[in-house]
């Protein structure tokens, strides 16, 4: 799976990478007392625990430097992995994270020891569910979209409308639509100020 961050300009990278995570500080950080509303110290002091996001926990929890140790969030945790793992088909994914998918992705960056069975469990759970996504992206062309997609994770909402989309062009394909050649708009607008000349003389 790419990762969004690979691509600077991805909306989609940008508010999966906004995504909090649970951190214990390690060491003092001084100035930023502010992080930890429970706090009136101007600094964050060794043991406290807050939630932070993903971009600004990957700068401070890095092989160089462990300023925070991090905790996975409870949706990537071992009892969240145990019900995708029974049945992940009927997981509402978004309401577990509208970028499931990518948002766990980037948590693999992290040296944790539960990275790996995060790691397969992403991919079991794409895996369990693509089909039944693409079946029902193959036979809802007049049905309400919105409904459809309103339990899959924005990578899902992709595929969902890619797979309509393909099935709209197999359709034009086959009965030739694709192949009737039409005006351009260029040549419409060309020919309408022609007109308008010519009338106007």
């Amino acid at each position: 799976m790419a990762k969004l961050s690979d691509n600077y300009f991805s909306i989609d990278g940008i508010l999966s990478t906004q995504e909090r995570i649970p951190c214990k500080v390690e060491m003092p950080i001084y100035r930023l007392g502010y992080l930890d509303s429970s706090s009136d110290s101007d600094d964050l002091v060794a043991g406290t625990k807050l939630e932070i996001p993903y971009w600004m926990a990957r700068g401070l929890c890095s092989r160089r430097r462990q300023i925070v140790s991090i905790e996975m969030p409870r949706q990537y945790r071992e009892g969240y992995r145990e019900i995708l793992t029974a049945d992940a088909s009927v997981v509402d994914l978004h309401q577990l994270g509208p970028y499931f998918y990518n948002f766990g992705s980037e948590l693999l960056n992290f040296e944790h020891p539960e990275v790996s069975d995060i790691a397969k469990s992403l991919l079991k759970t794409l895996q369990a569910r693509i089909r039944l996504i693409m079946d029902s992206s193959q036979n809802s062309l007049n049905e309400d979209i919105s409904r459809l997609t309103q339990k899959l994770d924005e990578t899902e909402r992709h595929l969902f409308i890619a797979g309509q989309k393909g099935l709209i062009d197999f359709q034009r394909w086959e009965t030739r639509e694709t192949e009737k050649l039409v005006t351009s708009d260029m040549v419409k607008k060309h020919r309408k100020r022609k007109r308008a000349i010519m009338e106007a003389t």
